[in-house]
């Protein structure tokens, strides 16, 4: 039977992903540290992506932003570099919509052919590609110098006597010039901007801070930020800008977008874009970075929303789990909270903005999240995504520059990604030769992981049931530690048991006579297959009589049996 496929995304930087200088300098220009290039990304590449069980590819900061590297020579105006964070910038203070960032290009002039050419060879793989679309502000330098025909500049046509106004495309602070608490220079090399904008992150004042999104501009959907008073209709000119924009480039063969602070911009205008966009392209699917679980439902029933970052939820929790400081118990309450649209989610442990698992400010060791993984992959039929590096154990070691030592892999600066660096070799040719034991073995496992739910009706589709209730008094369980739940499909079972503790576990487990009613199970002598490991064992399924199952420290079994 053909099941619907789990989106499994893979979430790259360009920028860092396929950079082949080995040792960069701390806050080093794009001579000293390089960049990577869209023509990295080869057929080898996209292949060994795909054979770790994904399905997308997102392609992180390909549209051009602001950055300190001067393309003056073709015919692209400098941004000043007081308003750019890092020599490399921030991939989300978009300063051209309809352009390619040139420090992914090996031949700028044809830059959007490169990048048209790579989303061809992932195509050519069966893959889709995802981008991202930053619709709530841009580069304090906005200028588009390639936009088709008649588009005009964000912000060409706007009033800025106004503090606000329906048709203007930014939201300005009258009588102000802009003076954040960060040197803006002296002389020609000054950085000026009279009246002030307001800042992305809804700052609306001329006096943003060094934590604020300085660097970009707020975009004006409509919606006065002093009275709050909404003014949609006529369609407001910052609308029909960004919906030419998606559909720019959804006409490029673009698959889905990542939407940056989904929540920020208003659900009257994705209700309108994403139906108009899905109007020509149905196939095209939207993903919100959104971070309140209050607003999901009504971005997804009213907005439109294919899927949801499940951030504030199911991440949060299992991060506090692998920490060691929330009860594993704590899962049933975050598939509680979504029940009726936990299809509609996409759960991470990694992505840009996270901290890297490895890192001493997460977990140290990447293995103590593999029972996070299972989880987070398995315990719906949304989608689940990891972040470039993940599968290795990348622990984004030291300061790189603006960003510092924080436990993430800069975005804002040129670098690379060691652990990639490694397995892309010189040439960048994949070799898990060149890694460590651990290394292949983690990325084994994380193989194992996305396999399943590539591969297995149950999870891609199956209905759930959870066995915490059922189990948090049974000897032999620990519901602190451990996590169980069932995934069923016609006539396959599957029992997952997460081990979040160190040490190696006897688990027992309770199947309720209730869950054989709801799924429809037969009781009786079973040969079930652990997914992850290989392993088949007998286990008799009947309810109410115990399971016992060996489970690895910080691991997982997945054993899979038919009814």
């Amino acid at each position: 039977m053909q099941t619907e496929q789990k989106p499994v995304i893979y979430q790259l930087l360009p920028r860092l992903y396929t950079n082949r200088v080995s040792e960069p300098v701390f806050d080093g220009s794009i001579e000293q540290n390089g960049s990577g290039k869209l023509n990295y990304i080869t057929p080898p590449v996209i292949k060994a992506i795909k054979e770790l069980g994904t399905t997308h590819i997102w392609l992180t900061g390909v549209i051009e932003h602001a950055h300190c590297t001067d393309y003056s020579k073709y015919g692209i105006k400098p941004d000043n570099h007081h308003v750019v964070k890092g020599k490399a910038g921030s991939p989300y203070a978009i300063k051209d919509y309809y352009d390619i960032d040139p420090d992914l290009a090996e031949d700028v002039p044809n830059r959007m052919c490169e990048f048209e050419a790579v989303v061809k060879r992932i195509h050519d793989q069966g893959m889709k590609v995802v981008i991202d679309f930053v619709p709530n502000h841009v580069a304090r330098c906005y200028h588009s110098d390639v936009a088709p025909g008649n588009a005009r500049d964000l912000g060409a046509d706007d009033d800025c006597t106004y503090g606000f106004k329906p048709s203007n495309n930014f939201i300005y602070i009258t009588n102000q010039q802009f003076a954040p608490s960060i040197d803006l220079g002296s002389g020609v090399d000054k950085y000026v901007e009279f009246p002030a904008k307001a800042s992305g992150n809804d700052c609306f004042t001329a006096f943003p801070g060094v934590n604020d999104w300085y660097e970009t501009v707020k975009l004006n959907y409509g919606v006065d930020p002093w009275d709050h008073s909404q003014h949609f209709h006529p369609i407001p000119d910052t609308w029909h800008k960004m919906l030419h924009i998606l559909h720019y480039w959804a006409d490029k063969g673009v698959d889905a977008f990542r939407c940056d602070m989904a929540h920020m911009v208003p659900l009257d205008f994705w209700h309108w874009a994403i139906a108009d966009v899905k109007a020509k392209h149905p196939q095209v699917q939207f993903i919100a970075e959104i971070y309140d679980v209050n607003l999901y439902r009504p971005f997804i029933h009213f907005g439109g929303f294919d899927y949801l970052y499940d951030k504030v939820n199911l991440y949060d929790t299992l991060r506090g789990i692998v920490g060691g400081h929330v009860s594993a118990a704590q899962i049933t309450s975050c598939w509680q909270r979504i029940d009726g649209i936990g299809s509609h989610m996409l759960n991470f442990l990694e992505n840009h903005d996270e901290q890297r698992i490895a890192s001493p400010e997460f977990a140290g060791n990447p293995q103590k999240a593999i029972p996070a993984m299972v989880v987070s992959a398995m315990i719906g039929t949304g989608a689940v995504m990891i972040y470039g590096g993940q599968e290795f154990g990348e622990r984004a070691a030291g300061a790189t520059g603006f960003s510092g030592d924080d436990g993430r892999t800069t975005i804002f600066d040129y670098c690379n990604i060691p652990t990639i660096q490694r397995w892309l070799g010189a040439a960048g040719r994949p070799a898990l030769t060149r890694l460590s034991v651990p290394q292949r073995q983690l990325r084994q496992q994380y193989q194992a992981i996305l396999d399943v739910c590539c591969k297995e009706p149950a999870v891609t589709c199956g209905q759930f049931y959870d066995l915490m209730y059922v189990n948090f008094h049974t000897s032999g369980f620990n519901p602190h530690s451990h996590y169980a739940f069932l995934r069923c499909h016609e006539n396959d079972l599957i029992i997952v048991v997460a081990n979040f503790s160190d040490a190696e576990s006897d688990v027992c487990v309770n199947i309720p006579e209730h869950a054989f009613e709801f799924l429809g199970l037969k009781p009786g002598n079973k040969q079930a297959t652990d997914l992850l490991s290989g392993t088949s064992v007998d286990i008799t399924v009947s309810p109410d009589v115990l399971l016992s199952l060996v489970v690895p420290a910080y691991g997982a079994v997945v054993y899979k049996m038919q009814l």
